[in-house]
């Protein structure tokens, strides 16, 4: 398996949530951001310290799940 970049990483997982972003599904889009940035060894740490939570907190409003995962710069 060939190790991508963080940024290539990120941006894969945005691309993963956006689809479902765009069905109006931003329970899943957020829970597959978070399963995602789990999977590359330099972003498995950024849901450390609570901000994993930020992202289930605004898993039930579109637009706040929207800001949550455009925020992750890639």
């Amino acid at each position: 398996m060939k190790i991508v970049s963080r940024s290539e990483h990120i941006k894969w997982c945005k691309e993963r949530a956006r689809e479902y972003l765009n069905a109006g599904d931003s329970e899943n889009a957020i829970g597959s951001m978070l399963s995602d940035l789990t999977k590359h060894p330099e972003t498995k740490g950024l849901l450390d310290d609570g901000f994993g939570m930020i992202g289930i907190l605004s898993a039930s409003d579109l637009e706040a799940a929207t800001k949550f995962i455009e925020g992750f710069a890639e």
